[in-house]
């Protein structure tokens, strides 16, 4: 893992929030501290990404079940129920250095390298907006599965819903009302200054208009 451990650590989300900033030159320092290359972290495919990531440097495409990523990175991944459940997504971006060390850890964490941080070369300012106007549906998803992992008993899990795991699934659908609390507050603002970047490369000058969604 990355020498810093993050696990635990919440932010407030809101659309007072910085539009955009570039995590990948920190991410590109702190591959060059490990004994392993960038391209042995993320492997991850851009045409398998989980819908639901949500538009940025950093995606999840085929990952494993183990649902471990938010060890490392609680305010930036989720797990979801697709094939039994547990497969990660990036819910929210890194938005400082610490929040980057925390995913960069968390993509390392993950057993098949399912992650990468190309996205920058595949999102378009029409794909971007394509996500947006369709929010409604994961956040349609996310409000149902914090409602049935948030939940004390599950007797229709078999297994898994033994109270041993009961603290993995509450914890998992408290990322879910965290994903839902950024659609409603936050992303927004993300994704605005995340256009003028894929536009033009730069982040926001003082005082200037973003472009809308």
């Amino acid at each position: 893992m990355l020498p810093v451990n993050l696990a635990g650590h919440r932010v407030r989300h809101n659309s007072a929030m910085i539009g955009y900033w570039d995590p990948l030159p920190t991410a590109r320092r702190l591959v060059e501290t490990l004994d392993v290359s960038a391209g042995q972290i993320f492997t991850g495919c851009w045409d398998q990404r989980n819908w639901r990531n949500v538009p940025g440097p950093f995606y999840a495409g085929e990952t494993d079940s183990l649902a471990i990523g938010r060890l490392d990175a609680p305010e930036h991944i989720c797990y979801d129920d697709d094939r039994g459940g547990g497969f990660e997504f990036i819910y929210r971006q890194p938005m400082n250095e610490r929040e980057t060390v925390a995913v960069m850890d968390g993509c390392r964490a993950e057993l098949y390298s399912g992650y990468n941080w190309d996205g920058d070369d595949h999102w378009t300012i029409g794909a971007v907006r394509d996500w947006w106007r369709g929010r409604g549906r994961v956040r349609e998803w996310a409000v149902a599965i914090a409602a049935d992992w948030g939940a004390d008993t599950h007797p229709h899990w078999g297994y898994n819903a033994g109270l041993r795991y009961s603290g993995h699934y509450h914890d998992a659908a408290q990322g879910h009302r965290d994903f839902v609390a950024y659609l409603d507050d936050g992303l927004e603002a993300y994704l605005r200054g995340y256009l003028l970047w894929l536009d033009e490369r730069r982040g926001q000058k003082p005082g200037e208009a973003l472009p809308r969604l």
